[in-house]
């Protein structure tokens, strides 16, 4: 007798943000604001806050340290070349 296999779950590219207690789009606003405006942990922190969002200044500064490098990442494709028009 022929046993028909289960399909399988897709296989993916686990995010960088699973096991995070906050959405993604929080995380990406926070690093975002922090990168562009220059603002303190603490100033985020109370931003954050006027929205509903209670997070600790240490928790903005491991986000930061942390997904960084991935904005870098995605935005270096934007990147144009010198010269090139």
């Amino acid at each position: 007798m022929k046993r028909n296999p289960r399909p399988r779950p897709p296989v993916g590219v686990p995010s960088g943000f699973t096991g995070f207690r906050f959405p993604p789009e929080v995380i990406l606003l926070a690093v975002r604001w922090y990168l562009r405006y220059g603002l303190s942990y603490r100033d985020l922190e109370e931003l954050l806050a006027e929205r509903g969002i209670e997070v600790d200044h240490v928790t903005l500064y491991r986000w930061v340290q942390r997904f960084t490098p991935l904005l870098i990442d995605a935005a270096r494709p934007c990147r144009h070349v010198a010269a090139d028009r």
